[in-house]
């Protein structure tokens, strides 16, 4: 690896950069962000070289794209789309004190923040944020752009269908599906499936409302046939 570019230069980006300086095996670039204010400064030491588009003008480095927030989760598919580069220009973030079963799988893109732990067979596809102490257990399938948010725990062969969001500290049952785009909020327990594109609270959890536009917009956009890179 010749380098890593960070795309973003909020809260997960600067928890991205802490996690490659704590591990050590790559040479961090910068940041990337589409805020021009930002562009010349630092966030924590690291400089922000410029706008996200700057990932064509450096075709050796690798990339990890790091935005999001619960208002607009769907903010890494649409910037995936509009970057369009190859998989393999994809880099994979995992904090040292993550543990990561050798009968895992983590996709490119995809950062995993300290004290994770996969136990056995867990999937995990691209551009997939695991934010601290989350715990995936056998047979859980996270699909592409899902958010967990810290102390996320999942029972076995539970699945995240593409793009949804999990809150802190809620707690997922054995099997149980949370369909694509749909948010689960913090605290939460999910005895049952979710549906796509809804909002979900509660112990147990129970339907709020339907999910905000962003994420309408995505689950529409893979639904109908579009992109789904």
């Amino acid at each position: 690896m010749t380098g890593l570019l960070i795309v973003g230069a909020g809260g997960f980006a600067r928890e991205t950069a802490q996690t490659v300086r704590d591990a050590g095996q790559a040479e961090l670039l910068g940041h990337l962000d589409d805020n021009a204010a930002l562009h010349g400064t630092k966030v924590d030491g690291v400089p922000v070289l410029g706008g996200c588009e700057l990932v064509h003008d450096l075709p050796g480095a690798r990339v990890v794209i790091c935005v999001g927030n619960p208002r607009d989760y769907a903010a890494r598919a649409r910037l995936a789309r509009r970057l369009d580069l190859p998989a393999d220009r994809y880099a994979t973030v995992i904090h040292p004190t993550a543990v990561v079963s050798a009968t895992s799988q983590v996709g490119p893109g995809s950062v995993l923040l300290a004290h994770c732990v996969l136990t056995a067979a867990v999937r995990v596809g691209a551009h997939v944020a695991v934010m601290p102490q989350v715990v995936l257990t056998h047979d859980d399938v996270i699909e592409d752009y899902v958010t967990l948010a810290s102390g996320v725990r999942l029972g076995g062969g539970a699945r995240l269908a593409r793009g949804s969001y999990v809150g802190s500290g809620a707690l997922v049952r054995e099997g149980t599906t949370v369909g694509a785009w749909s948010l689960i909020g913090m605290g939460s327990t999910v005895l049952g499936d979710v549906p796509p594109g809804e909002v979900w609270a509660g112990n147990p959890a129970r339907r709020l409302r339907e999910a905000d536009a962003p994420a309408l917009d995505e689950l529409a956009t893979t639904t109908m046939g579009g992109p789904v890179r």
